[in-house]
């Protein structure tokens, strides 16, 4: 039988399944039952900046209380980052496998320096999360691509752990970004973080939440670019994220350069046993094809012609809609 050990971001997984980052990781307990389901690792629920800074400058606004008020910020800070360190020693006791802390903020922070506690606590790694859209006026072109390499130089230099980058789609060229993040240290990218999706009630006239879950339409996005990026970046590693809803999908990613994928929604929509049926798939299909293990096949698929990859897309779509009647 195949073997389907894979290793990502410096660390060795057993298998290429990650839980993502969410609810379904806020809990020693319900980590262990993903371990136990086998997946390959897991990452832990963000510690979001707007959960600390709110909070925190709600509490420390001095007209409310004007005796306290730097006291109670630097509590409310340590108060969660001392939750968030307990979720990761109590995950690592029951759960043998890597388990990544996640952070998820949009601006170069002192509270930043919380990754080297982190560390200390025993996360394997650190994936940084940077989702924010670029909405101001006065926007200066490429300053928000530098903040992600902002941000993960200042963790870089507290901790020794592997640092992940998981993007957002919004941006005009992911692999530049991905091309500095590499030369600053980032040991693998997660492509694509999803989006806050709204929505509106046009009965009430009112904002409203849109569906909070993937499709697997959306895993397209990340083929793209996991194609592309593999090949143009190929000294950092990869992970297909949004879109994963089936067994196939966790092969196709591996076929365009991926190392790993995260599983969000299709665990939300479904249950633990979900690992199982994709491990058992993972294992006859590479059986069937004749693979020993994940680096025979792994990039297969991606883009061998960079100076190509415009034209070649822009030809499948004219060839797909001139044959449309």
């Amino acid at each position: 039988m195949a073997t389907l050990k894979t290793t990502f971001a410096g660390l060795e997984l057993r298998n290429p399944i990650i839980v993502s980052s969410s609810g379904l990781t806020d809990s020693a307990e319900k980590n262990q039952k993903f371990y136990e389901a086998g997946v390959g690792a897991i990452v832990l629920k963000s510690l979001f900046e707007e959960q600390i800074m709110l909070e925190a400058d709600w509490l420390g606004d001095p007209n409310m209380y004007p005796e306290g008020s730097d006291y109670l910020v630097e509590y409310v800070r340590q108060h969660k980052l001392s939750e968030y360190l307990e979720l990761i020693k109590d995950t690592k006791k029951v759960c043998p496998i890597p388990v990544i802390a996640s952070i998820n903020c949009y601006q170069d922070a002192e509270w930043v320096g919380f990754a080297q506690q982190m560390e200390a606590a025993g996360a394997d790694a650190i994936e940084i999360n940077i989702l924010a859209l670029q909405t101001d006026m006065q926007y200066n072109y490429g300053s928000f691509e530098q903040r992600h390499i902002d941000i993960l130089s200042h963790i870089k230099k507290t901790v020794r752990i592997p640092i992940i980058m998981k993007l957002g789609d919004n941006l005009t060229n992911p692999i530049a970004l991905i091309d500095q993040l590499y030369a600053n240290g980032a040991a693998a990218v997660v492509l694509f973080n999803r989006f806050y999706q709204p929505d509106i009630d046009i009965e009430k006239m009112k904002q409203i939440s849109g569906n909070v879950f993937s499709t697997g339409a959306d895993l397209v996005k990340a083929l793209r670019w996991i194609g592309i990026a593999s090949a143009a970046v190929n000294k950092l590693d990869y992970a297909a994220s949004g879109g994963i809803h089936s067994p196939e999908g966790i092969v196709k990613s591996i076929l365009a350069g991926a190392s790993a994928v995260e599983i969000c929604s299709a665990f939300y929509q479904n249950s633990y046993a979900l690992v199982g049926e994709y491990i058992h798939f993972l294992n006859l299909w590479m059986d069937r094809k004749g693979m020993e293990n994940i680096p025979q096949f792994k990039g297969m698929l991606n883009v061998s012609d960079l100076n190509g990859v415009n034209t070649f897309e822009r030809t499948q779509f004219m060839k797909y809609f001139s044959s449309k009647k």
